[in-house]
């Protein structure tokens, strides 16, 4: 990746200096808004604690879900900053706003190895504006909290396929680097798109069939399997004219589904056996059924046993591995044993043949956490579900490219 990283910041020298950090701190939050998956934060941490040792003045910038670009307190980043405060071992102050009265107070207050976490940069409608103007007058306030001699580190891989201000716009107008997490991120992923060691598995889940039809279409020419589980298996069930009854069902997909077959099918791997549910609930009746035998008026929240053990036996032999997108509804103990299956499939292969394993972010990497599992076992667990999946499709990431200069 020919661009500017962490290192070379630290080498060019830090100490006193304000360095605006963009991070990504989408983490999921429950009911009483807490934090119940850190992995994001955790992943953020090296970058943070270099820069603040060097003597860095740091102010990092994050959003949280979607408020719309209106101040909303349900997507504050109070939680963050609390999370951010207790990994560091030293306090992080929430700025009371974006680029305002607070945030300029707090950011010429800074001493050298102190953090400052702005409010959620979506408050602000400028960051996602389509208007390239508006986004600039952001950056331009976004910029200027550095004041003189001020950088730009960016280190939030869950983003950068978005050409947004805090993202896109702000390397416009700051000396920019990667920070440490995009660097091997990109690294790691090119290992995969690049020269993948055969065999060569991609495991995808997930929801949609639309989600996905990009990634299905770049990688069947260079994948030697795609296994497909999740929400998306039972659209590309009902094309092979399986019933899957009240199952999630993209039916303006069926025809796609069908020409992907026809044209991969000897690539596509589906589910031989399902897990239905009587309803979507955590507390459903449950039965296990092979694809002819769907019953009347259920729908399917997992992937049944034979499937994972048909699966596992594909992943078992292969050397390099990808995965994005739970087996089903892992957050319903009773409907998580295929997307738990698969993971341990994966981790056994990576310990015993020696595969090269990725988890591509999102939901699978939450997984992962939710379901216990060793997070060690997996050779790199993605920040980015939808970065990573965009960047194996061949597609330009703005917030990378704008990073080459």
């Amino acid at each position: 990746m020919a661009v500017k990283t962490l290192k070379d910041l630290l080498d060019e020298g830090v100490d006193g200096r304000h360095v605006i950090v963009r991070s990504d701190f989408n983490v999921p939050l429950n009911d009483d808004r807490e934090i119940t998956d850190k992995g994001r934060i955790i992943a953020s941490l090296p970058t943070l604690k270099a820069l603040t040792e060097a003597g860095a003045k740091v102010i990092v910038m994050a959003h949280l879900g979607r408020p719309k670009g209106e101040v909303n307190e349900k997507y504050s980043l109070a939680p963050v900053a609390e999370a951010l405060s207790d990994e560091l071992g030293q306090y992080v102050a929430l700025a009371a706003d974006v680029v305002g009265e607070d945030a300029h107070e707090r950011a010429n207050g800074l001493t050298e190895g102190d953090i400052l976490l702005l409010e959620n940069v979506r408050f602000d409608p400028r960051e996602t504006s389509k208007d390239e103007a508006e986004r600039g007058a952001f950056a331009d306030e976004l910029a200027a909290l550095a004041a003189d001699n001020g950088a730009f580190v960016s280190d939030g891989f869950g983003v950068v396929h978005r050409a947004q201000t805090s993202v896109y716009d702000i390397a416009k107008r700051l000396p920019h680097y990667a920070g440490g997490l995009v660097e091997n991120e990109i690294s790691v992923l090119e290992k995969i798109a690049e020269n993948p060691e055969a065999p060569y598995t991609v495991v995808l889940g997930g929801s949609k069939v639309s989600d996905k039809i990009g990634v299905i279409e770049a990688l069947a020419s260079k994948a030697d399997s795609i296994i497909i589980g999740g929400g998306m298996c039972y659209t590309f069930l009902k094309a092979q004219g399986h019933d899957v009854q009240k199952s999630m069902l993209q039916d303006e997909m069926i025809d796609t589904c069908k020409d992907l077959l026809e044209r991969f099918g000897d690539k596509i791997v589906l589910p031989v056996d399902l897990t239905w549910a009587s309803e979507f609930a955590k507390d459903a009746e449950k039965k296990v059924t092979d694809l002819d035998s769907a019953p009347e008026g259920w729908l399917s929240l997992d992937i049944g046993p034979k499937s994972v053990e048909k699966f596992a036996e594909v992943l078992g032999s292969s050397k390099t591995i990808f995965w994005n997108g739970p087996m089903g509804v892992f957050e319903f103990e009773a409907f998580s044993d295929g997307t738990r299956g698969i993971a341990q499939a994966i981790i056994d292969a990576t310990a015993n043949n020696g595969a090269f394993s990725v988890v591509g972010g999102g939901d699978s990497a939450a997984s992962v956490r939710v379901l216990g599992l060793d997070e060690e076992g997996f050779s790199h667990i993605s920040t980015g579900g939808g970065a990573s999946l965009e960047f194996l499709e061949g597609k330009e990431l703005p917030g990378v490219a704008i990073l080459k200069d």
